[in-house]
């Protein structure tokens, strides 16, 4: 299991406009991106009666993981669960593709059909769906405008118009009704391999701001 290194800063309008001018001078635009630089992300996170995600979260747990499903710019035809890991500051992530109609079945609760699917992710999230009672919690959406660069496969990302399903699970409905997260948010995420290259270091510097733990799904889950 490969892990990568992760920053996150929370930044103003301000810090965004600056921001975006410089890395636009430096990176590449990913290329799934739409023509205006940016992609809509909608994700389903899973969590435990106990909220056992929220609350390792909150405390700063070392060792955490969190399961979700995601798909971009309303393209249901291309899904993905996904499980997230923390680890010592490290994050590492694996997914595996999803029809939308298995995505159903798992909104539904229709979940035998999972341990026979031959896709490793997905039995060990139905073995935590029975074990820890795993469900899915609540939706996540979001506009994200990532850039890409080659040394160190750095990839540093904006988000924000952070917006929350409260208590849905209408995962695949496009007219599901969200709300915004907090007072606005915005969200920016420096990932990186071995190393950090210095011009990227310089660039993402903006005076008075400090990595955090952040998390969109703690925010979406501000109002219960």
């Amino acid at each position: 299991m490969e892990f990568r290194n992760e920053w996150k800063h929370q930044i103003s309008y301000a810090d965004l406009l600056v921001l975006r001018q410089r890395l636009r001078a430096v990176m590449q635009v990913d290329a799934h991106s739409s023509a205006d630089g940016t992609y809509a992300v909608r994700s389903l996170y899973f969590d435990t009666p106990t909220d056992k995600a929220l609350r390792e979260k909150i405390d700063g747990v070392n060792c955490r993981e969190k399961f979700r499903i995601r798909y971009y710019n309303g393209d249901t035809g291309w899904i993905h669960v996904e499980k997230k890991s923390k680890q010592n500051g490290l994050c590492n992530k694996q997914a595996v593709a999803l029809s939308a109609a298995e995505v159903q079945a798992i909104l539904d609760g229709q979940i035998s059909w999972m341990p026979h699917s031959g896709r490793a992710l997905l039995i060990e999230l139905y073995s935590k769906m029975h074990a820890q009672g795993l469900r899915p919690k609540t939706i996540v959406d979001y506009t994200r405008e990532p850039f890409v660069y080659g040394p160190g496969n750095v990839r540093v990302t904006l988000d924000y118009d952070i917006r929350t399903g409260l208590g849905s699970t209408d995962f695949l409905n496009p007219h599901c009704v969200t709300i915004p997260a907090d007072a606005p948010l915005i969200l920016m995420e420096v990932k990186w391999d071995a190393f950090l290259p210095s011009v990227i270091r310089s660039i993402i510097q903006l005076e008075g701001r400090r990595s955090g733990a952040f998390s969109k799904y703690r925010a979406c889950r501000i109002y219960g």
